[in-house]
């Protein structure tokens, strides 16, 4: 969900170049969404700061003529009874009204999805027969393994890593403090550690013919953020691959190590490293906008029913 300041922003831009004071400047505007989806994202906000960032907490909200779709066209067309059951239970799941169990929690039935009991069964069951089909492009862009949290991405990453392919190429970052008088406060062992939303690991172990993601933007529209490829070369100081999804799909391109800041902390920290991360499993909102055939859904641990909702909306497996 948009910012609701995003939003305002747009409704003055509108009217200025307009030069009409009435709302979008007089025009038309659709705004297309689900409500029950990600809220927005507020850098160390409350629940109070995200519900105030909403579009219905803005003013032009009363302005806002609403129309909701009603007929699943999917279903429709094709009269499939299955996915009209699948599409009701999204829907009692986004709108909280699924039963739940004593502890207020929402508990998925074998006829929903498939539930195994661990990650380790969980992985052959997206990735099967990984070692033979790691030069597949197609299989490989079209299947993830999706948890909510990083910690838990990365150790699916790590285990199935360890599983396929013969030699491990570790690339280590060089972190700095772009600050040289606060250098002294940071020691190169605590910046080697941090890790830090959209900033690669200082320590990237890689294999040929593994799935990678970018993290940031290349050379739009072909290698941007969420750009997925496969490894095809390891050298000292480039990384080759094939870009899997989007517009440069089949291409082979060449990824260098790039200097990334993040300004998250308290001090402005600099990390050179390639801007890539192995792909075999992602965060459930670094996967919105890929398109998945076959999805595993990491839920060890309870979460709120918007982040299964969210995720499961266009994926069933």
């Amino acid at each position: 969900m948009s910012h609701k300041k995003a939003v305002e922003t747009l409704n003055r831009t509108l009217q200025d170049l307009r030069s009409n004071t009435d709302v979008m400047g007089g025009m038309v505007v659709l705004l297309a969404g689900d409500f029950r989806q990600t809220l927005p994202v507020i850098q160390k906000g409350t629940a109070a700061d995200e519900i105030k960032a909403c579009l219905k907490s803005s003013i032009l909200w009363n302005k806002v003529t609403k129309f909701s779709l009603t007929t699943n066209m999917r279903v429709h067309l094709y009269n499939d009874v299955n996915a009209g059951n699948y599409a009701d239970t999204l829907l009692k799941i986004g709108d909280g009204r699924l039963e739940t169990d004593a502890e207020d929690c929402v508990k998925l039935t074998r006829d929903f999805c498939n539930l195994v009991q661990n990650h380790s069964e969980l992985i052959p069951s997206v990735y099967s027969d990984l070692t033979n089909n790691m030069h597949e492009d197609k299989r490989l862009c079209e299947r993830a393994i999706l948890a909510p949290k990083n910690e838990s991405v990365n150790k699916i990453n790590s285990d199935i890593l360890s599983e396929v392919g013969k030699e491990i190429t570790e690339y280590l970052s060089v972190d700095t403090v772009v600050d040289t008088e606060q250098s002294t406060s940071y020691p190169v062992e605590f910046l080697n550690s941090l890790e830090l939303l959209g900033v690669p690991s200082h320590k990237l172990q890689l294999k040929l013919g593994v799935p990678v993601m970018l993290l940031r933007n290349l050379d739009a529209p072909r290698l941007c953020n969420g750009t997925r490829l496969r490894v095809t070369h390891l050298g000292r100081n480039i990384i080759g691959g094939t870009i899997m999804t989007g517009v440069g799909k089949g291409e082979n391109v060449i990824i260098p190590r790039i200097p990334i800041t993040s300004t998250d902390l308290s001090f402005q920290f600099k990390r050179l490293q390639f801007p890539i991360k192995l792909s075999f499993a992602m965060t459930i909102n670094k996967a919105q906008g890929q398109t998945l055939q076959v999805a595993g859904v990491n839920l060890e641990k309870p979460y709120h029913w918007s982040i299964l909702r969210r995720l499961i909306a266009d994926w069933k497996h």
